[in-house]
């Protein structure tokens, strides 16, 4: 049917009609491309849905590119460039905190070399010192056969007057800068770990067991018990 006049009149009495046949609710779509009232294009929202997510999907893939290229460069710059140790870590300028960790390492290594160092001093003048010391004593020890061959002249009377007892004398005074010390007293109390006692002996007037006579002289070197001396003993009656 011709009509005359305004088409969304038309339309508005088109849609009445079906309504009033159909009994239901005219639902009107304006599909127009173009905005009678603006003059604008339309866009259907599925098109600004896919146009936003291609957008923002492009946005994301483009700048997951400038980030991965710009983590590339820093990675290929940071290795490119080489920092002596000597400059972080001597001047005292360390880059973050990895240069800080790296000084206090090196710092602990110096201190437990030094410790070592300190110890290992102290050992060999200690393991020295005990060398130098036996060194001695086996001289010592040599030499006693020695002294009680002087002992035994002077006893009979070989060594009071001449050479001989000058050299005997000098002997026993350079033994004795080496520490060497006689054991040779008589009515001292017996010591087991100075004296061997061969002969046992009541004697009088006697509380505890005492020397009475020495059979062979006995020496020491400091606390060190080079030979215990032969005596015999007197014991309580």
């Amino acid at each position: 049917m011709p009509h005359h006049g305004n088409e969304e009149e038309h339309n508005a009495s088109a849609g009445q009609q079906n309504t009033q046949g159909n009994g239901q609710e005219p639902v009107i779509r304006d599909n127009r491309k173009v905005d009678p009232v603006t003059g604008q294009a339309r866009h259907p929202e599925g098109s600004h849905a896919e146009g936003a997510n291609t957008a923002s999907g492009a946005g994301s893939q483009a700048g997951a590119d400038s980030d991965g290229d710009a983590l590339a460069q820093a990675e290929e710059i940071l290795n490119g460039v080489d920092v002596p140790a000597e400059e972080s870590v001597a001047q005292g300028a360390p880059a973050g905190s990895g240069g800080n960790a790296e000084a206090a390492e090196l710092r602990n290594d110096l201190l437990r070399l030094q410790a070592e160092y300190v110890n290992y001093r102290k050992r060999v003048e200690r393991d020295r010192a005990v060398a130098g010391e036996m060194a001695v004593i086996g001289v010592l020890n040599s030499l006693l056969p020695v002294l009680d061959d002087v002992d035994a002249a002077r006893q009979h009377g070989d060594l009071t007057d001449g050479p001989f007892a000058a050299i005997a004398t000098k002997l026993e005074n350079a033994l004795k800068t080496y520490g060497l010390v006689r054991i040779n007293e008589t009515g001292v109390e017996f010591d087991p770990t100075i004296h061997e006692a061969l002969i046992q002996q009541p004697g009088e007037d006697i509380e505890v067991d005492t020397v009475s006579q020495v059979l062979r002289s006995g020496y020491k070197s400091g606390d060190r018990v080079l030979r215990a001396a032969q005596v015999i003993v007197a014991v309580p009656a």
